[in-house]
C-alpha cells in the first residue's frame, strides 16, 4: 500500500493536484446544495451571529466569491464578473453551477498556466501570484464557508450535513471518479 501510494505522488504535478482540489470543491458545492435543497427555506434564510449572517448570505459570498477568483484566473474583468441574485433558489444553483465552471475552466490548465504570474489590482489589495496560489485561495476560501454553513446549519436545526472532507473526497469520491474516467 505504501509503495502504491508514493508513486502515485510522485506521478502527480502542481496542476493534477490543483485539478483534484477544484473538482472536490465542485463534489463538495453539490453535496451541501444537496443537503441544503432537502430543506426549508426558512432555515436557511434565518439570521444566527456569523459572519454571513445566514447560509443564504453564506452561500451569495461564495457564488461571488468563486465567480471573482475565476475573472481573476482567467485575467479577466475582476470588476464586473457577474450578477448575483437574492433568490435563495437562484443561489442554490448559481453556486451549483459556477463550481462546476471553476472546475471545468481549472481542469483545462496546464502546468505553465498554473506558473505564469498574475497581476491582480483590487480595492481590497494588490497581489502578483502564480495562478496555482489563486486557485488554492479560491478553493480554501469556500472551504471555510462550507464549515461556517455546517455551523449556521446546527444553529438553526440542521445537523445532519454531508461529509464534505478532501480526504473523504479523495478515499472514496475521487477514487471512483478516477475509476469511471479510466473505464470509459
Amino acid at each position: 500500500m505504501e509503495t502504491q501510494l508514493n508513486n502515485t505522488l510522485t506521478n502527480r504535478t502542481i496542476g493534477s493536484l490543483l485539478k483534484n482540489y477544484a473538482s472536490y470543491n465542485q463534489w463538495a458545492t453539490e453535496s451541501i446544495v444537496t443537503w441544503l435543497q432537502s430543506k426549508p427555506v426558512e432555515l436557511l434564510e434565518q439570521e444566527v451571529a456569523s459572519s454571513f449572517s445566514s447560509i443564504k448570505k453564506t452561500l451569495r459570498h461564495i457564488w461571488e466569491s468563486q465567480a471573482y477568483w475565476l475573472a481573476a484566473i482567467k485575467r479577466g474583468d475582476t470588476e464586473n464578473f457577474g450578477t448575483f441574485s437574492d433568490d435563495t433558489a437562484i443561489i442554490l444553483n448559481g453556486i451549483m453551477e459556477q463550481s462546476a465552471e471553476l472546475a471545468e475552466y481549472i481542469n483545462g490548465m496546464d502546468e505553465q498556466d498554473f506558473q505564469q504570474n498574475n497581476l491582480l489590482v483590487s480595492p481590497w489589495f494588490q497581489s502578483d501570484f502564480e495562478n496555482f496560489e489563486y486557485v488554492l485561495h479560491c478553493v480554501n476560501h469556500s472551504t471555510y464557508h462550507r464549515g461556517q454553513i455546517v455551523t449556521i446549519g446546527r444553529n438553526v436545526g440542521l445537523t445532519d450535513a454531508p461529509m464534505t472532507d478532501y480526504n473523504f473526497y479523495n478515499i472514496y469520491v475521487g477514487k471512483i471518479v478516477q475509476q469511471l474516467a479510466f473505464a470509459g
